[in-house]
């Protein structure tokens, strides 16, 4: 992989496209010298941010703009920041669980305000979350799932009084997952209802308004976005909790980890966090820079359309699975990125299978051939792969690409922007697609519920939150377990159940898994308590002397 090192015109676009955000924003930055620095009030990150579309909780599944909201936007509780597998307050300051476990009950802060500074009320949030289920876009299956449907869910949510939120449930489904998968997730959000009616379109409930606007309770609210070029988030004064340290959080849209490099090296950026093994590998040793990593509940793959009668074929998709050497990527193009990983089941979630289990595959091309031939594919086929610009994604495609051509399978490569990958992979049109997938929850049911899930796989149905769905893919067998492992009781139990579905998808499933991801960011030691876990990064948590 080649590092792109910007030549000095470019360098000088980036200078004045920095000043001019800073500028843009009331901020000042050091005069232009030997090295720039970023404001003593602000952080200012390079991110490749080209998949964002939308800022409303009801649409969002990229992984960026997720991390955007979680800091514009607070839930009903929270991962605690040292340890996700624990919940703490937030919106809601305490709750209570009814003995059936089919209702939970949540007290809501009474010193809730929204950056407008009108008060935000239990009844806005239960409008919210109705909201949602509502408009019926992919985030809609979050609350679907448990029980809420559009002709229920006002029934099911509900707000007896400004500071209480009801949500009863159709089963008894374990509680903390729900915490986890409903109160902690983004459909939780606490919107602005009267400000986002009032600017609806055609019965949108302000879906096209929040597309470019948050108007929720959290540490910072959206200033700015341009698309493709930058974020600005900035403190809430009317914040329930401790105030942001830092004023004014700046995402420079940077899609070359050679360029992040860079501006991260001269100090035109804070943090960096899109870089190369070969970047990572330089700032370690670099002084004043430090390299922060996290296991993030994330799986990297190579996913088949099984709606294509070639990866309708079991076998062809287990052939996939041996044209990988896991092992080599693991030490070269992801030592960095992340570990290898075949199980849909992320290291560190409930159910998981251990790192040995869950990650059976070698490069093997002869297995490979043998299984081809068995599927009545000697000669091997044609196929395309879309991926997009993560800095990983084009040393593995290339890589795969060369394994194949060695047993007759002859991959086209076509790379593009995040943006037009997702919704390739969306809307039904590739062959295999090469992605990652983030669960919002650290149990094995999150990604089961989607990864291998599917309730209905009609293309009418356009359940475009379902992995499985973009994949073609549905086993009644496999949705049967799903349901089951779900509402079973027995926590040993319910884990085995999980074993049993990973090993099973592990030879017959929709995708090749092969790495479940580790963030890290290039961090500049004058930004002080960068912080993040698995499930979120709390910019409110950062500083500077």
């Amino acid at each position: 992989m080649t590092e792109h090192h910007p030549g000095p015109a470019i360098r000088r676009s980036w200078r004045r496209l920095a000043l001019a955000l800073l500028a843009g924003t009331g901020l000042t930055a050091m005069a232009e010298g030997a090295r720039a620095a970023t404001p003593g009030n602000a952080m200012v990150m390079a991110w490749n941010i080209d998949a964002i579309s939308t800022f409303d909780p009801a649409q969002i599944g990229e992984v960026v703009t997720s991390e955007l909201l979680q800091n514009t936007c607070d839930s009903l509780v929270a991962f605690d920041p040292k340890d996700e597998s624990k919940l703490v307050p937030a919106l809601a300051e305490r709750w209570e669980v009814s003995p059936d476990k089919q209702q939970i009950t949540f007290h809501l802060r009474d010193s809730l305000a929204f950056p407008s500074g009108a008060k935000a009320t239990a009844q806005d949030l239960a409008w919210s979350m109705a909201r949602v289920v509502k408009l019926g876009f992919g985030n809609s299956a979050t609350l679907t799932e448990y029980g809420f449907t559009k002709d229920t869910v006002e029934q099911r949510i509900t707000a007896p009084d400004e500071r209480t939120l009801v949500m009863k449930l159709d089963k008894p489904y374990p509680v903390n997952l729900v915490l986890q998968a409903v109160a902690a997730n983004r459909v939780a959000t606490l919107l602005d209802r009267q400000t986002v009616m009032k600017h609806e379109v055609n019965g949108d409930l302000g879906n096209k308004y929040l597309a470019t606007h948050t108007e929720c309770v959290g540490p910072y609210h959206l200033r700015q976005w341009n698309a493709g070029e930058s974020v600005v988030l900035e403190a809430n004064p009317k914040y329930w909790g401790p105030a942001p340290k830092l004023k004014r959080i700046i995402i420079r849209h940077v899609a070359e980890a050679g360029t992040q490099r860079l501006l991260l090296e001269k100090g035109d950026v804070d943090v960096a966090r899109d870089l190369t093994p070969e970047d990572m590998q330089a700032i370690e040793k670099m002084p004043g820079i430090t390299l922060s990593r996290t296991l993030k509940p994330q799986i990297v793959y190579w996913g088949f359309n099984n709606a294509n009668p070639i990866f309708a074929k079991e076998k062809v998709r287990l052939a996939m699975r041996y044209l990988i050497d896991y092992e080599g990527l693991g030490k070269t193009v992801m030592a960095y990125n992340g570990v290898p990983r075949a199980s849909f089941a992320q290291l560190g979630a409930f159910g998981a299978l251990d790192e040995k289990e869950g990650q059976p595959f070698k490069l093997d091309l002869e297995k490979a051939k043998q299984l081809l031939t068995e599927a009545g594919l000697p000669d091997g086929f044609e196929a395309t792969m879309i991926f997009g610009t993560l800095p990983y994604a084009a040393p593995i495609a290339q890589h795969i690409q060369q394994n194949a051509a060695k047993i007759g399978v002859r991959i086209k490569l076509e790379q593009m922007a995040n943006a037009q990958l997702f919704a390739r992979h969306r809307g039904r049109e590739f062959e295999t697609a090469m992605l990652a997938w983030q669960t919002s929850v650290p149990d094995a049911h999150g990604n089961a519920s989607r990864q291998i899930y599917n309730p209905d796989n009609r293309a009418e149905a356009k359940l475009t939150q379902y992995p499985s769905w973009r994949h073609s893919f549905q086993d009644e067998k496999a949705n049967k377990m799903v349901q089951a492992a779900l509402l079973e009781q027995d926590e040993d139990k319910r884990a085995e159940m999980y074993h049993e579905l990973q090993r099973d998808m592990m030879q017959r499933g929709p995708t090749a898994i092969m790495f479940q991801s580790i963030m890290l960011a290039g961090v500049r030691n004058t930004l002080k308590n960068w912080t993040w876990n698995g499930f979120a990064a709390y910019y409110d948590l950062a500083s500077k002397e």
